[in-house]
């Protein structure tokens, strides 16, 4: 089974407020130019916008593994567990 079918079989129930902020685009923009964020993320969360040179963060996906704030090499990630009744819903165990 590919990873894209395992993370078919998640469920988000997304909040209309983020979890996930990045602290400084300059920073990503101007110290981080191989941008892990953007690869290391199993549910592909982080993605490099080129024409605004920031971050795009779709925290709606977002599986609350907690390895964006460790792969960060510049701590420039803030992550928080969302809201309560917000977040993943694992089906099928």
């Amino acid at each position: 089974m590919t990873l894209e079918d395992k993370l078919f079989l998640v469920r988000f129930q997304p909040d209309d407020r983020s979890h996930i902020h990045i602290n400084s685009n300059d920073l990503c923009q101007k110290e981080c130019p191989d941008k892990p964020c953007t690869f290391i993320c199993p549910a592909m969360v982080y993605a490099w916008n080129k024409e605004t040179a920031s971050i795009n963060v779709g925290y709606e996906g977002c599986l609350e593994c907690g390895t964006c704030r460790y792969g960060c090499p510049r701590d420039n990630i803030h992550w928080v567990n969302p809201r309560g009744g917000f977040g993943v819903m694992y089906k099928f165990g």
